[in-house]
C-alpha cells in the first residue's frame, strides 16, 4: 500500500495511485486535524491531489523528489 495511516497522519511512499483516492478521502473525512507527509513520495495521481485540495488537510512534508516537490508546492506548500 503506498500510504500508511497511522493514528493522526498518512506517510505516503513511492507512487500514490488511483485506487488509493478513494481511501485516503475517506481517512481524511473521519476526523477533522488529520495531516498528511508526502516526503517519500515518488508520483501521486491528480486524483489524490484533488482529495488533499478539496480536503484542506494540512501536508506537512512535500516530498524529497524534487521535480514532483516543484510540481507540487505551489499547491500544497507544507503547515506546520
Amino acid at each position: 500500500m503506498p500510504i500508511r495511516f497511522l493514528k493522526r497522519k498518512a506517510v505516503c511512499t513511492e507512487g500514490v495511485d488511483v485506487e488509493a483516492a478513494e481511501t485516503l478521502h475517506g481517512w481524511l473525512l473521519e476526523a477533522p486535524g488529520r495531516s498528511v507527509d508526502l516526503a517519500g513520495c515518488t508520483h501521486l495521481h491528480p486524483a489524490n491531489l484533488q482529495v488533499l485540495l478539496a480536503s484542506g488537510a494540512p501536508v506537512t512534508a512535500l516530498p524529497a523528489d524534487a521535480d514532483l516537490a516543484a510540481w507540487l508546492s505551489p499547491l500544497l506548500a507544507p503547515k506546520g
